[in-house]
């Protein structure tokens, strides 16, 4: 049981704090509610050019890292199609330099044409890296032949690296004012920490920031798809590669768990199914592996296969649509569901015994609606059935419902 304490500042930040003093570190996670999902069409890639952004200079500082090296701290972040998530990890005596950071940053960046040219290449050149590798347009292509109506059609990186090359500073501005506040924001400190007197530091440094404008997000649907998509490219690869996606539900859903669960039966450990099955048992694969998205919107379950030099992509296609059959088909037994749970719960406990960990999932909990929520999730996974299971597999992990990326080695 995680325990924890929520607060909601006049400017609409929610403040959560969870108690831990098993450690002498501290957690200062602040979460915003914006991701790639948020961006204009033709202005892509902004969420994650902003991750690069917040660590470029704000009001009153002029560099973020030096003042949290110098407190013995350490700083990353992450964006992803829903979020963008920074956090610091330091000394608990130093937890105000944490707040003072992040919440100078969240008042107002530092911006300047010099700054901005010089992320922006970053970036760029970050963009066009991820293309110069083996199978490094993946997720553009994969996302482009799943999506038609969600802005999930494009990766976190953007659809085009000259969305960012030709971003203005006008453009940054406006897409600052909009996202990056505190009515937008979760901050949740985990770690060594005295509850009464962290939320006054947190009303100090947080308090007087005012909110932005309220938060509306209005997203197209995506339509249910009806027929299987299929795209085949030719690549500079070394060998034939898959990826099978299938629309699946969205992160509150109860059914999320009965996909997760069904992604660990299939590839989680030696023995999986697809490993056992068709990985040790075969020489068509080299490897196989299940996983979901876990985006808030409905999202993707996925198999991305790699396939042995001396075997065909349709032997493989066929051997995988026989797994998924057997899903559809026969109960999965007693044994099996309860040792893939076991796995999970244990994964799960393991997982809470870091700050960082508790911090940044109690945030995406308050997201989803109710940080507690992350309490819950043993006994989510413990409710599945096999019945579920069947009744989810004949439902979404169907032809009707795949998007089948195949890459080909040029034949020169």
């Amino acid at each position: 049981m995680i325990e924890f304490r929520k607060h909601t500042l006049k400017n609409g930040l929610r403040v959560l704090l969870h108690q831990d003093k098993s450690s002498p570190l501290v957690v200062v996670n602040v979460l915003y509610d914006v991701g790639s999902r948020d961006e204009d069409p033709n202005r892509t890639g902004f969420a994650h050019l902003f991750e690069h952004l917040m660590f470029g200079g704000s009001l009153n500082i002029p560099d973020f890292d030096i003042p949290m090296q110098n407190a013995g701290g350490e700083n990353n972040a992450f964006t992803n199609s829903d979020v963008t998530n920074f956090y610091n990890t330091i000394p608990k005596e130093n937890i105000e330099t944490a707040l003072w950071l992040e919440s100078d940053r969240m008042l107002q960046l530092n911006f300047n044409q010099d700054m901005l040219d010089v992320q922006k290449k970053v970036v760029v050149e970050e963009f066009k890296e991820s293309l110069n590798v083996p199978y490094g347009d993946m997720w553009h292509e994969l996302s482009k032949l799943c999506y038609k109506d969600h802005p999930y059609q494009w990766p976190t990186i953007g659809k085009d690296f000259g969305h960012i090359d030709q971003a203005t500073l006008t453009d940054v501005e406006r897409f600052f004012n909009k996202h990056y506040h505190p009515n937008n924001a979760i901050l949740c400190i985990s770690g060594n920490i005295e509850y009464d007197e962290t939320l006054k530091q947190v009303e100090k440094w947080f308090g007087p920031i005012p909110p932005g404008p309220e938060p509306a997000r209005s997203l197209p649907l995506e339509q249910k798809q009806n027929q299987k998509r299929e795209l085949i490219k030719n690549s500079m690869v070394p060998r034939e590669n898959m990826n099978i996606a299938y629309h699946m539900v969205d992160r509150a859903h109860p059914d999320y768990y009965v996909f997760d669960l069904i992604s660990d039966l299939l590839s989680l450990g030696r023995s999986s199914r697809l490993y056992k099955n068709l990985v040790k048992n075969s020489d068509v694969f080299t490897s196989l592996s299940a996983y979901i998205s876990g985006s808030m919107d409905p999202g993707l379950f996925i198999i991305d296969a790699k396939i042995s030099q001396s075997a065909h992509y349709d032997q493989a296609l066929e051997m995988i649509h026989g797994e998924l059959k057997r899903l559809r088909t026969e109960l999965v037994s007693d044994y099996e569901l309860t040792k893939i749970k076991n796995k999970i719960v244990s994964v799960l406990e393991f997982s809470e015994l870091s700050i960082l960990n508790k911090a940044i999932n109690l945030s995406h909990f308050e997201l989803l609606g109710d940080a507690s929520l992350i309490n819950e999730q043993s006994k989510l996974y413990q409710a599945v059935t096999a019945e579920d299971i069947k009744r989810v597999a004949e439902n979404y992990l169907v032809e009707n419902n795949s998007n089948t990326l195949i890459y080909l080695p040029n034949a020169n």
